[in-house]
């Protein structure tokens, strides 16, 4: 399957892209839901990893280039790929390349937040910024707790990551729901951190939901499958019960950060009432 796949939402072309597939632990991954549960759903490695991918997207519109999530972080070295069981096996370049464009070619970047597998390629291996000519946009309580950190949020944030585009001025902090532009905005969805913000598209009467880490994967679609990575998870529970009801209501295409197989879904309710999250097969055509 390619993954690099498009959705037509109004006068948005949005081009699904992928920076690669990764492993996390599978426990970590389903919180309180127990391995006898989670693993009908997916298989883990012999170190009980489930695969994963970093699953950017690019939004376009008149001639403007606007890439949510930079990517992995590419410069952790053999022991990060191996704790990670990391495979570029495509990266965010060669999907920009197969959409004729390159780095120098996005006018925005939105970090839904500031993790490494979120914002892992916002900068070079020379600390400047992987996309040139590029704003990106960041909530101000997420830059804020990715640089004051503490025992329980260290390890995912990486310094090198981020701390070069703020000295730089180059992050457009904002402060809750914001336009961007017209039909598109932010949307702060707090739990994993509490400064992760989400991406909305609306236009002619349709919708585009990109949920960040609030629905990491279509198998976390239920109310309780909630991480145990996200640090306040009862908030992650709260922001989740205020949100899907509405994007089912209104058939909001919903894109999640780290689905190993679909790009494109949709969320659902199934048997008793709980939300699934089924794949959209129906693309349109740019």
């Amino acid at each position: 399957m390619s993954w690099l796949q498009q959705r037509r939402i109004g006068e948005f072309l949005v081009s699904s892209l992928t920076d690669g597939q990764f492993r996390l632990d599978g426990g970590s991954m389903f919180g309180s839901v127990p391995k006898v549960l989670w693993s009908r759903l997916t298989d883990g490695d012999d170190l009980n990893r489930i695969p994963l991918r970093v699953n950017p997207l690019l939004i376009q519109r008149g001639g403007e280039n606007i890439l949510i999530e930079s990517g992995l972080w590419d410069q952790g070295g053999e022991k990060f790929n191996a704790m990670y069981a990391v495979q570029r096996d495509e990266t965010v370049f060669r999907g920009l390349d197969a959409l004729g464009l390159g780095p120098d070619d996005i006018h925005l970047v939105i970090n839904t937040h500031l993790h490494f597998d979120h914002a892992g390629r916002n900068v070079n291996a020379l600390d400047e910024p992987t996309f040139p000519n590029a704003r990106y946009v960041v909530q101000a309580q997420e830059l804020h707790e990715a640089r004051h950190t503490h025992e329980r949020s260290r390890a995912s944030y990486v310094p090198q990551t981020f701390e070069p585009l703020h000295a730089a001025g180059l992050f457009d902090v904002v402060d809750g729901e914001h336009e961007l532009r017209p039909g598109l905005s932010v949307l702060p969805l707090p739990g994993h951190t509490r400064g992760m913000q989400g991406v909305v598209l609306r236009s002619a009467g349709q919708s585009l939901v990109y949920a960040a880490d609030l629905l990491p994967t279509l198998n976390h679609a239920p109310l309780p499958y909630i991480m145990g990575f996200d640090l306040y998870p009862v908030m992650t529970l709260d922001t989740r019960k205020r949100y899907f009801p509405q994007w089912l209501e209104e058939g909001a295409v919903i894109c999640t950060p780290h689905d190993p197989l679909v790009p494109f879904s949709r969320l659902t309710v199934g048997i008793g009432g709980a939300f699934q999250a089924i794949p959209d097969e129906l693309p349109v055509s740019p």
